[in-house]
């Protein structure tokens, strides 16, 4: 992942000392500076991906197991190099992106013709939500598939929903539904989920999904207006175009799903895919709570489970996690 690399206050204050004796380990940096041992070896993990600090297995005739400085005059200016190729790459990609943009909005702002045309609408609240969704059920003569992130519905939801989703099984209709993965700990969804499938219906789930949706025959959907507040309302969409591109992202998504009776498995690093998913949010700079939400788990959860994959990296820190996790193939 491309990013401007920056020098921190506590990774600039172990360098400068560092560079005055290189002989002193993380305690002696942690004592004179005032900072934690984490906090130093946070540190010193970043002047390492900076290439700030040198590893002694990487300098012939140095004993293993120290970390040497790099001269400022050589390391510095490298890194500022970086720095201004990533800005230029970034000022390209922001042009090319804008560029693109306007493409699209003279696509969709010029006449069409009765062939390709779409149509949006918006469905504000959440009974008006429920009065078409029962419509379009109504209606679904092939197939229906959904998108369900979030965490557990209560058992009176799911019950409400129970007379709708029998009508459509049993006039044929094939029911996909995609749920989370941490739903599979939820005794009222898995009971729900079991029901379904028993009147032949599919249900798999995923560790993370993009957003809420429904698509009826492959020719209607229903998104949130704003998936962070999915009672706000949903947009109903048609046309070919749109539909395509919703439908190949559920195909997507429904072929990594695992089917919710089987259990997951883990990788050939002993990963589960909930887990993967949490590092990859997490590298990409969310929160501790915006990935719980994402993966439909407590901050507690996401706390615990960060803890025990810090233990299995041997990782005193978040930022030496990433580290080793990137060594060993895990993101």
């Amino acid at each position: 992942m491309s990013f401007i690399r920056s020098l921190g206050s506590s990774a600039q204050a172990v360098y400068r000392l560092i560079l005055t004796d290189h002989q002193l380990d993380a305690a002696g940096l942690a004592r004179r500076l005032d900072l934690s041992e984490t906090e130093v070896h946070a540190a010193l993990d970043e002047l390492c991906v900076l290439r700030l600090l040198r590893r002694s297995e990487e300098i012939p005739g140095e004993a293993p197991g120290s970390l040497r400085p790099v001269d400022p005059r050589v390391g510095l200016p490298t890194l500022l190099q970086h720095n201004e190729a990533f800005l230029e790459r970034s000022r390209r990609e922001f042009e090319q992106n804008q560029e693109a943009i306007a493409r699209m909005l003279a696509e969709f702002t010029e006449p069409r013709t009765a062939g390709d045309s779409y149509r949006t609408e918006y469905l504000t609240g959440v009974v008006t939500v429920q009065a078409r969704l029962e419509e379009l059920s109504l209606g679904c003569a092939v197939e229906c598939r959904t998108l369900n992130p979030g965490g557990a519905q209560s058992a009176a939801s799911l019950e409400a929903s129970k007379p709708l989703d029998r009508q459509l099984l049993e006039r044929g209709v094939a029911m996909k539904t995609i749920y989370l993965d941490s739903l599979r700990n939820d005794r009222t969804t898995t009971d729900y989920a079991d029901w379904l499938t028993n009147l032949g219906g599919e249900v798999r789930t995923a560790p993370s999904l993009p957003l809420r949706m429904l698509i009826f025959d492959g020719e209607t959907a229903l998104v949130p207006i704003d998936p962070a507040h999915t009672r706000a309302g949903a947009v109903q969409i048609t046309g070919p175009g749109v539909l395509a591109a919703l439908m190949a992202l559920f195909d997507r998504i429904w072929v990594d799903a695992t089917p919710i009776s089987n259990p997951t498995e883990r990788d050939d690093h002993g990963l589960s895919a909930q887990e993967r998913e949490l590092l990859r949010l997490l590298s990409q700079g969310l929160t501790d709570e915006a990935a719980g939400k994402s993966l439909g788990l407590s901050l507690r959860t996401v706390r615990r489970m960060m803890a025990d994959l810090m233990e299995r990296l041997g990782a005193h820190s978040r930022f030496e996690a990433g580290l080793h996790a990137g060594r060993r193939g895990w993101l």
